[in-house]
């Protein structure tokens, strides 16, 4: 259960915010729903996420398995649940690669270059600072601006999956 309470669309001052939400996302997910204890809180996690996720010059696929990655690695079922049931395959990563997401490194399921992207998050992730040498191989597939994308991706969802858990924010029902 929710450290926080999770905040229903009756908030009179919070309904412009749930609109947009609902508009951009599809619906009010429980994050939101936590977020909105906060207003100025949620809609500036909207906004930059809005951003990082959707405004970047980043295939879907790779993105979708950045964020995967970083959740894998935080142990965060939120984040996992959302993005591998429906965002990750709508971008067009497999199942398989989901499977295997958490083994990439012996897996042949993944391009040179989604590999160097996850190198580089698993760096980020697990140890902050990364290795020259980890850039040198990121530099090898992305130009400046989608390495920067792809540093300040894995570092928001390394957020997410912090604030989800420290929350304990709970998966939504079916």
């Amino acid at each position: 259960m929710a450290r926080v309470p999770l905040l229903d669309e009756s908030r009179n001052d919070l309904i412009p915010f749930i609109d947009r939400v609902k508009r951009e996302r599809g619906k009010l997910i429980n994050l939101y729903r936590v977020l909105m204890n906060s207003p100025k809180i949620a809609a500036g996690w909207l906004d930059f996420n809005s951003v990082v996720r959707y405004q970047t010059t980043l295939d879907a696929a790779l993105r979708e398995l950045i964020i995967l990655r970083v959740s894998v690695l935080n142990g965060a079922e939120y984040q996992a649940r959302i993005h591998g049931a429906s965002h990750a395959l709508h971008a067009g990563v497999s199942e398989e690669q989901i499977a295997e997401l958490g083994k990439w490194r012996d897996s042949t399921l993944f391009t040179p270059a989604q590999r160097a992207a996850l190198a580089w998050t698993d760096a980020m992730t697990r140890d902050i600072e990364v290795p020259d040498a980890l850039h040198d191989e990121l530099k090898k597939h992305f130009d400046p601006q989608a390495v920067v994308e792809i540093t300040v991706l894995a570092g928001a969802y390394n957020m997410h999956t912090r604030v989800a858990r420290a929350l304990r924010i709970d998966v939504e029902a079916k």
